[in-house]
C-alpha cells in the first residue's frame, strides 16, 4: 500500500470533516434504521442495504486494482458477513421494530464486553485485567439499569427485543473475533464489501424464508422511510466506511477510539431530538455508565488483543486497541 501523510501533513480541516463524519453518520443510523423498517420489512430492508453498498464497493476496490478474490476468501466472508450483518444488524433492524433507536445503539454499544468475554473464554486471551473487569461490569450494570422497568412514569424494554439486541452484540463481537483467522483479502475495503455482498444475501434469503416479501411493496415505502434507506447505504455504509478508513491511517488509535463512546451518545440525542424517543433520567443514567464502561475497556484492553483483523466491519470495533493493523492501513 502506499506511503500516507501522518496526522501533522493532513489538513485539518479535512480531519475535523471525516471525524464528525464517523461520529454523526454512524450515530444516525440507529434512528435511520428505526424510521426504514417502519415501512419495510427488517431483515429486507438490511439485506438491500448491504448488498447494494457491498456492489458498489466491490466495484470500486476492483476499478483501482485490487486483486480479484479466492474462493477461500468468499467463505471466509460468508461466514464473517453473516455473522457480522445478517445476525447481528439484521437482529438490530429487526429488534427496533419495538425498541427505541437511542435504547438499542447503547445496547450495541456493549459489544466490546462481547468480545473482550468471548476471546478470553475461548482461550485467546490472558485474564482481563482489573480496568477491564471493572469496565465489564459496569457495562452490564448499565445495560440492566436500561432494560429495568422504569416504574410508573417512565416505559420499559420489550424483553424479547432486549435478548434480540443482547444476541446480535453477540454475534457481532464473535464474528469480529473470527475475522482475525478468517482467510480473507489482504485489502481491508474488499473485504469488506465481500462482507457486505454476502451477509447481504444471507439478509435477503432469511427474510425470504420467514415471509417477508408479501409485506414488502414499493408502493407502501414511506418517503421517510426510503429516504432512511438511502442514508444507511450511502452514508452509513459507504461515506462513514471511507472517512473510517482515512482517519485509521492519518491519526492516532487513541483518537479513532472515541468514535466508540460517542456514536451511542449521538444516537440517544437524535432519537429524542427526531423521533420523540424519551428521554428519562434512567436513560441518561444508563448512558453515562455504558459509555463510561466502554472507555474504561478501551483504555485497558490494548495490550490484552493479539493482531486485529483485515476488514473495515470488524475494525470498527477494533481498532482502539490495535496499533499497527496486519493489513496495513497505518502503512
Amino acid at each position: 500500500m502506499t506511503e500516507t501523510p501522518s496526522s501533522h501533513e493532513a489538513p485539518r480541516s479535512l480531519v475535523i470533516l471525516a471525524f464528525a463524519s464517523v461520529y454523526f453518520f454512524w450515530g444516525g443510523t440507529f434512528l435511520a434504521i428505526r424510521f426504514a423498517v417502519q415501512t419495510i420489512p427488517p431483515f429486507l430492508m438490511a439485506g438491500i442495504r448491504h448488498f447494494t453498498a457491498g456492489l458498489i464497493l466491490y466495484a470500486w476496490t476492483r476499478f483501482r486494482g485490487v486483486p480479484r478474490p479466492r474462493r477461500i476468501h468468499w467463505r471466509g466472508a460468508a461466514i464473517v458477513g453473516g455473522l457480522l450483518l445478517m445476525c447481528g444488524n439484521g437482529g438490530v433492524s429487526w429488534a427496533e421494530q419495538k425498541v427505541p433507536s437511542g435504547i438499542a445503539a447503547l445496547m450495541v454499544a456493549t459489544i466490546p464486553l462481547w468480545m473482550v468475554l468471548i476471546n478470553w473464554m475461548h482461550g485467546d486471551s490472558k485474564r482481563p485485567s482489573l480496568g477491564v473487569s471493572l469496565g465489564i461490569v459496569l457495562g452490564f450494570a448499565g445495560t440492566a439499569l436500561l432494560v429495568l422497568p422504569a416504574g410508573k412514569t417512565g416505559g420499559h424494554i420489550d424483553l424479547l427485543s432486549a435478548l434480540e439486541l443482547t444476541i446480535a452484540s453477540m454475534c457481532w463481537a464473535a464474528g469480529s473475533l473470527y475475522s482475525r483467522k478468517a482467510h480473507l483479502p489482504d485489502s481491508p475495503l474488499l473485504a469488506t464489501a465481500m462482507e457486505m455482498i454476502s451477509g447481504g444475501l444471507l439478509l435477503l434469503l432469511f427474510g425470504t424464508a420467514i415471509g417477508e416479501w408479501p409485506k414488502f411493496h414499493w408502493s407502501l415505502i414511506s418517503l421517510r422511510s426510503g429516504l432512511s434507506l438511502g442514508y444507511l447505504i450511502v452514508f452509513g455504509s459507504l461515506v462513514g466506511f471511507t472517512a473510517y478508513i482515512w482517519i485509521l491511517r492519518v491519526s492516532t488509535p487513541a483518537h479513532v477510539s472515541t468514535y466508540a463512546y460517542v456514536n451511542p451518545v449521538v444516537a440517544v440525542a437524535l432519537g429524542s431530538a427526531l423521533a420523540g424517543e424519551a428521554l428519562t433520567l434512567q436513560t441518561l443514567l444508563a448512558t453515562t455508565i455504558i459509555v463510561a464502561a466502554v472507555a474504561i475497556i478501551i483504555k485497558f484492553r490494548t495490550e490484552q488483543l493479539p493482531s486485529g483483523p483485515r476488514n473495515v466491519l470488524a475494525l470498527a470495533e477494533e481498532c482502539p486497541a490495535i496499533p499497527e493493523p496486519e493489513s496495513g492501513l497505518k502503512s
